[in-house]
């Protein structure tokens, strides 16, 4: 396989709360590669999120404090670098579509100025050039009579309309790799599928890295190639998108899937995970899922647990005493 495009190595980020200090993400490592989707996942507050905005160097600092480990896209370590040269790569080569595009975008400038504005600052087009740049942009992601779209502000559109605007903003400069934070929350099913199906044909057009935070199992089917499950800050379980699904191997794992919603189940019946996820001060000692694990075991209350892999592949790890010696 090529080299990754991006590689990151026991991000750890540190949130410090009154004097004590908690990791909303702890050792979390994966490689990106081009022309493939890597699917983060896991329930509300797991740190998702808070793993997509420590790449792109955007917390806010205190409460959080500085991210440690090595974020490495091509040679170099992003969490070392100066914020101005940050700054060339955040948005240029590296974009996110955020989570909520009311919220995303300023209200109080027009579709055209932000869109222009990013090509000012990172394709260094000014003028008519930046305007048609921005055109070009609103076209690529099926915006209908977009010279016209350019002078309304982000009130104007529908939902659907300001995440494909959200989507030609990230992709305008043509970046190495694609941050999507759960890009189809609050829309409705038809627009969703438009989304992802946009998304996916963007991405095989321009052959980018794709980082996909989401919580729904069905868009992880439909678009990743590798899966990390997420919980408590820390990965749980990681491996191939075919290893996840038909030999999920973690607690936790298979308890997100037998949550979700089945027409072969009976109207109302689900089986939801017990419980919920703790607070960042009272993650328990040893298996952070111990106190919601149906298999739990004295050995998971204490000491730290370990990657085990599973399977042939080498590549399917879970944290998880139970599967200690399975390949």
């Amino acid at each position: 396989m090529k080299k990754p495009i991006l590689t990151v190595k026991n991000l750890t980020t540190p949130l410090q709360i009154g004097d004590e200090v908690y990791s909303v993400v702890e050792d979390l490592s994966f490689d990106l590669h081009l022309g493939k989707t890597l699917a983060i996942v896991g329930e509300s507050g797991c740190g998702k999120t808070m793993a997509a905005l420590s790449i792109m160097r955007i917390l806010s600092e205190p409460p959080c404090l500085a991210p440690q480990g090595e974020v490495v896209y091509k040679g170099q370590n992003l969490l070392t670098l100066s914020e101005k040269k940050m700054r060339a790569i955040r948005g240029g080569r590296i974009a996110m579509i955020f989570q909520d595009p009311t919220t995303a975008l300023n209200p109080v400038y027009t579709i055209g100025a932000q869109l222009m504005e990013m090509a000012e600052l990172h394709l260094g087009l000014y003028g008519e050039e930046a305007k048609e740049r921005a055109v070009k942009a609103l076209k690529e992601v099926n915006i209908l009579s977009p010279e016209e779209r350019l002078y309304d502000y982000p009130y104007q559109l529908s939902g659907g309309m300001r995440q494909r605007v959200m989507i030609a903003m990230a992709l305008m400069c043509e970046p190495d790799i694609l941050i999507a934070d759960e890009p189809t929350t609050a829309l409705d099913v038809t627009i969703q599928a438009q989304v992802l199906e946009l998304i996916r044909e963007l991405q095989s057009k321009k052959g980018m890295a794709l980082l996909l935070i989401t919580h729904d199992m069905g868009i992880v089917a439909e678009m990743a190639d590798e899966v990390i499950v997420m919980y408590t800050s820390q990965a749980m379980e990681r491996g191939s998108v075919h290893e996840i699904f038909d030999a999920m191997a973690h607690p936790y794992t298979m308890g997100l899937f037998a949550s979700r919603p089945s027409s072969r189940r009976e109207r109302g019946k689900l089986t939801p995970i017990k419980g919920t996820v703790p607070p960042l001060n009272q993650y328990p000692q040893g298996c952070r899922f111990n106190t919601r694990c149906p298999y739990v075991m004295e050995l998971c209350m204490e000491g730290e647990v370990p990657d085990s892999v599973v399977g042939e592949s080498q590549k399917h790890l879970a944290k998880c005493w139970l599967c200690e010696g399975v390949e």
